[in-house]
């Protein structure tokens, strides 16, 4: 699962770097260059989800509701921060789990990628595949979920801005951040 690399980055070899923050701020797309550039695995902890519960995240949370896929997505999440040097793009609710939380800051590096309710609208509104928005105003749900959840995103140890422009310029901030 190794993906091609920039022969200036060397590979990372310290803990897992999980990647937490509202939905449409890139922890993706910034997760899947971040591993390429650091030459170790990317993992997107709702494709590994859904690959766990042989159902879409959109239809986990239609059959079972929101709590039934936080704590399957706890149990994923575990499983992947084994210690072993990799990027994990978590769903947007993830680090909000009391549990999870605890864990990613104990076993991993933990990086808030932070970007304003505007832009975050602004590029969620591209795919209807988000279950928190479906049938809503994604800028007033975004601005509330910022509001709640941004207090608790803060608790990871390195902040880094994702602003529109290219998602180079965020990895190259991670990059920054994590002395790289």
């Amino acid at each position: 699962m190794l993906q091609s690399h920039n022969p200036v980055d060397s590979s990372w070899t310290g803990s897992p770097i999980v990647l937490v923050g509202l939905m449409g701020v890139g922890k993706s797309t910034v997760g899947r260059r971040l591993a390429n550039r650091l030459r170790v695995p990317f993992v997107d902890a709702d494709h590994a989800i859904e690959e766990a519960a042989g159902m879409s995240v959109n239809e986990i949370f239609a059959q079972f509701g929101e709590p039934y896929f936080r704590d399957g997505e706890r149990r994923v999440i575990a499983r992947l921060v084994d210690g072993r040097p990799k990027v994990i793009a978590t769903g947007g609710g993830a680090f909000i789990n009391d549990e999870t939380r605890a864990l990613i800051l104990e076993q991993a590096t933990a990086i808030w990628l932070n970007a304003s309710p505007e832009v975050l609208a602004e590029r969620v509104r591209r795919r209807d595949t988000r279950p928190l928005l479906r049938g809503k105003d994604p800028l007033k749900v975004l601005r509330e979920l910022s509001a709640v959840r941004n207090p608790i995103y803060a608790l990871a140890p390195i902040h880094v801005s994702s602003k529109r422009g290219p998602h180079e310029a965020t990895v190259n901030a991670i990059l920054k951040a994590i002395g790289r």
